[in-house]
């Protein structure tokens, strides 16, 4: 099987989490500039089989759009231009970076480690992968 991969996109940086070849596990990859994210996707893609990227879109509560979301909406276009033959599919990243927060909390994690923006960035593209591995089951 392939790999699944998960992006959480933002205005700066973009977090990457991967599945295993299984699909069972979801481990935060990395947090990249997100100004980087079609030349690592280019070279990721060359080492490693993947079968679909999935994206968190975000939205209020209501369902209305964020600030975020045309930003997110922008990068699927590049991803498709890039990758038209690669399977694309924006998933509901709601509260995700809250989620992130706690689950950096309930860790142990340093207050100095927790303030690493791009921590919460690995984590909450890790738990889109894990709520879109989820509702597939």
């Amino acid at each position: 099987m392939a790999r699944i991969l998960a992006i959480d996109y933002g205005g700066k940086r973009t977090g990457i989490a991967v599945t295993d070849p299984l699909q069972i596990i979801a481990t935060g990859l990395k947090t990249i500039e997100s100004k980087d994210l079609i030349p690592f996707l280019k070279e990721y893609l060359k080492t490693e089989t993947v079968e679909l990227i999935v994206i968190g879109l975000p939205k209020n509560w209501d369902d209305t759009d964020t600030h975020g979301t045309p930003l997110v909406e922008a990068a699927m276009k590049k991803i498709h231009k890039e990758f038209p033959a690669m399977p694309l599919k924006s998933v509901d990243e709601r509260y995700t970076s809250k989620m992130a927060k706690d689950a950096m909390l309930q860790m142990g994690m340093k207050k100095k480690d927790r303030r690493v923006k791009g921590n919460v960035d690995v984590i909450a593209a890790t738990i889109i992968l894990q709520e879109y591995l989820q509702s597939t089951q």
